[in-house]
């Protein structure tokens, strides 16, 4: 892992490549801290990211507090994302897919079933994974496999709340219920260590995952999440 963390001011910052392109950075607003406090903070910040090299700089996804003093700063809108929440209430069943535990041999695969998933700005790459693999203290892994991984999921657990990473499907094999299988995975995984609810998150285009989601009974939460970028003049 190659991100750190900056303390400006008051205000505490994770910095690092942006995923798979380690000429954009990452920005995110450390978890130790409550809310952004200063504009300067983030315009000192971006001073550091170019003196080290960076062509431009993308945050992790911000409540709207937080991104209304990055957009002050001068980020703009990159993508907007629903929030969506499940409370493990229901039957939940696992589907006829062959799923396992993935091993560090798998992660070539994983991140190459990523790659075709989404669109170039939001591959994950192997720093990626490893941030979703170490988010929180305890975390699922698991892949969809026939004669090669098909699919694969990250989910994590804090206290009683679980987060749905990561998810991915290869794209010539959509809609054969290897996402919902993977889904369904995490939440009874979740719902077997006494979680209180899933959160997932996913960008309004997606149009196709969303739906997933709220099939498998997510529902969605009132506040958006914001993903904003920055380039200098």
């Amino acid at each position: 892992m190659t991100r750190r963390s900056l303390i400006v001011g008051k205000d505490r910052f994770v910095v690092g490549p942006w995923h798979d392109d380690p000429t954009l950075a990452y920005v995110a607003v450390a978890p130790s801290a409550s809310v952004l406090t200063s504009r300067s903070a983030v315009e000192r910040c971006l001073d550091q990211l170019s003196h080290d090299g960076y062509r431009g700089a993308v945050t992790a996804a911000l409540r709207s507090n937080d991104a209304h003093v990055f957009h002050t700063a001068g980020f703009e809108l990159k993508e907007r994302l629903h929030v969506l929440r499940h409370d493990l209430g229901g039957d939940l069943h696992a589907a006829d897919q062959r799923l396992r535990r993935a091993r560090r041999r798998d992660r070539p695969d994983v991140l190459e079933v990523d790659r075709l998933a989404f669109d170039p700005f939001w591959h994950l790459g192997a720093d990626g994974l490893d941030e979703a693999l170490n988010a929180t203290a305890s975390v699922r892994f698991r892949v969809a496999e026939e004669a090669a991984v098909l699919g694969y999921a990250v989910c994590g657990r804090a206290l009683d709340i679980g987060y749905l990473q990561r998810l991915a499907v290869h794209p010539d094999h959509s809609r054969r219920g290897i996402g919902a299988a993977l889904v369904v995975d995490s939440l009874l995984w979740l719902r077997r260590r006494r979680g209180r609810m899933m959160l997932v998150n996913t960008q309004e285009s997606n149009t196709n995952a969303l739906a997933l989601y709220q099939h498998l009974g997510f529902t969605l939460e009132p506040e958006h999440l914001t993903v904003m970028a920055w380039s200098p003049a």
